[in-house]
């Protein structure tokens, strides 16, 4: 047996090729690992671009013209990778406070920053919280309502409790109203108004309302859009604030999509009317450069959405809490964990800047309003309704012969350029007329782009208007 195996001393010379053979393995064992980490790194990558990239719908793009913006950004980007690395659970004051007070400081910035009345600001009765989307706004929203009209009423009236909304509204607030328990037959969807842009009209609502109350039901909950889904739509908030207001009823606003805008002043004047809100919500992670997920809902009382929705078990009592002397936005919202969703917000305005958010709001709508003189230079198209923000509504205007009114000519084309890889849009129905939706807001956008989705149109155009020759 070797001397290796049996403890026996080494020579200076064997000691020596020793170390050497340890040496050479401990590297060959590194070179081997650095061989096997490229390898799989390299796997890895091809991966995602051999498997998940082409499967991306990439909302980026700056040829993406489909539902409404969901912007990214340098400044978006690294607040999102710092709350990533801080990885923070911050449902208390005291999990993190930084969170919770940048949160605070923020909301309140951007409240000013909108003009928002002084009652939804901290400082005030009220406040703003980021919740992950306007689903998440409105449910809270109308949980805090029920809360505070069952206290009015008593615990049994919840099958008289009715909510009002326009044909318009965002379909998250049908499933707020089945997650809270309200009966879908007190759901009034009001048909809005195609010849006020497909606004709801404040007369409808108030007879609507009128008949409920003299069949002994409970008014308790609006909703009014500030840029609908289907076609930007601004309903009219001063006269919607009045009938809430004269009926103790709480109103809320969406603005999830043209809030954005309303930093400009030309455009401030569509949140006219906010004054009445007991609650306003807009995205910041649509069109305002930060990234997905960062919804702003202000509420002008916390303390309708901290009774709704507060708990306090034993294992979350803390000093500060217990004081009542910090926010705990655990109260604010449906779920206990929250992320560091204000990190990314308070970087985006502060190496943006107003004035700069400003003009990259402008950017699109210029852009929006040149495709809109492009649609009307061209007779085969028409615009279904004016624009009032970045959304275009329009559609290929069908031979009067096309008994579906439009309706598969329109798929038609959207598929075809949709099909092409080269722009995507999406589609909605007015007045029962298929339209095809034309959103600019991608970070990426030019005219150059706009000009070639246009070429795009046009060409397809004429294909499927030949097919029915």
């Amino acid at each position: 047996m070797s001397r290796w195996h049996t403890g026996s001393k080494l020579d200076g010379k064997s000691k020596r090729r020793y170390k050497v053979k340890q040496k050479d393995c401990f590297f060959d064992a590194r070179r081997k690992k650095k061989e096997i980490d490229r390898g799989f790194a390299g796997n890895l990558v091809a991966d995602i671009q051999q498997k998940i990239i082409p499967g991306v719908t990439h909302w980026q793009s700056p040829n993406y013209f489909a539902y409404y913006p969901s912007n990214s950004s340098t400044a978006g980007f690294l607040g999102e990778m710092l709350s990533a690395a801080f990885n923070i659970v911050g449902f208390s004051w005291i999990t993190s406070p930084a969170a919770t007070e940048l949160e605070v400081i923020v909301l309140d910035w951007f409240a000013k920053m909108l003009q928002l009345p002084s009652q939804f600001l901290s400082t005030a009765l009220g406040g703003g919280v980021i919740q992950g989307t306007a689903s998440e706004a409105v449910l809270v929203a109308l949980l805090a309502a029920r809360d505070r009209a069952l206290k009015k009423h008593g615990k049994h009236s919840l099958e008289k409790l009715v909510v009002y909304a326009s044909d318009q509204t965002h379909s998250a607030l049908q499933k707020a109203c089945q997650i809270a328990g309200i009966f879908s037959e007190n759901v009034r969807v009001v048909i809005a108004d195609c010849n006020k842009n497909y606004a709801v009209a404040p007369e409808a609502v108030s007879e609507a309302l009128s008949i409920d109350l003299s069949s002994g039901l409970i008014p308790f909950f609006i909703c009014a859009t500030v840029g609908t889904t289907s076609s930007s739509a601004v309903d009219p908030l001063p006269e919607l604030g009045q009938i809430a207001k004269s009926n103790d009823m709480w109103f809320h606003i969406d603005a999830a999509y043209a809030g954005s805008a309303c930093i400009c002043p030309e455009y401030r004047h569509h949140l006219n009317g906010v004054e009445e809100a007991d609650s306003f919500n807009m995205n910041a992670h649509k069109w305002f450069l930060t990234n997905f997920d960062c919804s702003l809902l202000w509420v002008k009382d916390r303390s309708f959405l901290i009774q709704s929705l507060s708990t306090n078990p034993e294992f979350l009592k803390n000093k500060a809490s217990q004081a009542n002397s910090v926010v705990d936005f655990k109260d604010w919202q449906i779920p206990l964990g929250r992320r560091f969703r204000s990190l990314k917000l308070w970087m985006v305005l502060r190496l943006y800047g107003v004035d700069n958010l400003q003009s990259y709001i402008r950017k699109h709508i210029h852009l929006a309003e040149h495709f809109e003189q492009l649609l009307l230079s061209d007779s085969r198209f028409e615009v279904v309704t004016p624009r009032t923000f970045s959304l275009v509504c329009f559609r290929l205007v069908p031979p009067t012969s096309d008994h579906e009114n439009g309706r598969k000519l329109n798929y038609d084309m959207m598929d075809g350029v949709n099909s092409s890889g080269k722009i995507f849009l999406s589609h909605t129905v007015l007045s029962g007329k298929f339209v095809l939706r034309f959103a600019v807001g991608a970070p990426l956008t030019e005219e150059r782009h706009v000009d070639a989705a246009w070429k795009l149109l046009q060409d397809e155009a004429t294909k499927v208007l030949g097919k029915m020759v």
